[in-house]
């Protein structure tokens, strides 16, 4: 099963590769339209991670989940409306536990200043989840991330409950998942190292992990034992670290508690539950410089799923709001039309 799904995911990421060229993501796409953007980006997104490192952690989470539902749009920025009391950003996997949003607001003005009506929300998603990648590392993380993205106008709550892989995957679900999205075996092992920043909530790994018969860590599990209430609530649902070593840094940290089984998800552990994906998880771990390359590599990959241009998407003049408000009465389904 696991074989039959790297096959589909090397085919699909070959098509992906011939579409976003015919997308026109581009290095150096606003170097006349909104030549600072990427600086402009770079140091709110400074201000804010040097304050909380959380928030770095949740630009990252950002971009993924951006990315999973409806493409790299910005549909995960878009607020409840009457219209539409159930976006992206509301759905379970994203609330209350996503973050950063203040972030790409403060990022947004700041570039509509400089450059009105230029540059897409979701181009700003992409450029501040890499910088946050960029200072977590301590600047070991460089790349340079294409843009040419347009925002989307749709976003549904139940959208993102069908395509983000939860954390009680197996190997063959997480693998199927991120070829739907044209990414590799090796794409998944290689960005599932996020998790080496960021909080949990416990509910996300208790039942499946603490509460049931699992391959954790005894001594890892009675840490977490002592932080974590045995049956969750929503009003009785701590966080704790995913990475209990570097809470912090942006490194390969994650690898070696996957193989020391001090992981908290499901999905992290099945990482090493076989052969080819184990080595992966043992190359990233112990060669210096190995994940920190390919993790650039696979998060531009990502950043390219289900680019919107033309009349697919628009430049949002806020991003939390369509342009429109008769688009989103149309796109988002019955109800009172608003205007923004």
């Amino acid at each position: 099963m696991v074989a039959a799904s790297l096959r589909l995911a090397v085919a699909v990421t070959f098509a992906l590769a011939l579409a976003s060229a015919c997308q026109g993501l581009k290095v150096g796409y606003y170097k006349k339209s909104c030549p600072r953007v990427e600086t402009i980006v770079r140091a709110e997104v400074k201000k804010f991670v040097y304050k909380n490192a959380g928030i770095g952690a949740g630009l990252i989470r950002l971009l993924f989940h951006d990315c999973f539902v409806e493409g790299c749009d910005a549909s995960v920025l878009l607020d409840p409306t009457p219209a539409n009391p159930e976006p992206e950003k509301m759905s379970p996997p994203n609330f209350p536990s996503l973050r950063g949003f203040e972030v790409i607001d403060a990022a947004k003005d700041a570039v509509e200043r400089a450059c009105p009506g230029k540059v897409s929300c979701a181009d700003i998603v992409a450029f501040a989840a890499r910088d946050a990648a960029y200072f977590l590392s301590r600047f070991r993380v460089k790349f340079q991330m294409p843009a040419g993205r347009l925002d989307g106008r749709v976003s549904r709550s139940s959208d993102a409950l069908d395509n983000l892989p939860p954390p009680f995957f197996n190997l063959t679900e997480l693998v199927a998942s991120f070829a739907a999205k044209g990414l590799t075996a090796e794409d998944m092992v290689v960005l599932s190292g996020a998790h080496t920043v960021g909080r949990s909530h416990c509910s996300s790994f208790v039942p499946d992990r603490l509460a049931a018969p699992s391959d954790i860590d005894a001594g890892f599990a009675n840490f977490l034992r002592r932080r974590c209430p045995a049956d969750p609530t929503p009003a009785n649902d701590p966080t704790v670290n995913q990475d209990p070593v570097t809470p912090n840094a942006f490194d390969n940290q994650y690898y070696k508690n996957v193989l020391a089984h001090k992981v908290l998800f499901t999905s992290d552990a099945a990482l090493i539950t076989t052969p080819a994906t184990a080595k992966m998880v043992r190359d990233n771990a112990y060669i210096p410089g190995w994940w920190e390359d390919r993790f650039a590599k696979a998060f531009v990959k990502m950043a390219a799923v289900g680019v919107k241009t033309g009349k697919q998407g628009e430049i949002r003049k806020r991003c939390r709001v369509v342009n429109n408000a008769a688009d989103a009465k149309a796109k988002y389904g019955n109800g009172p039309a608003r205007r923004y």
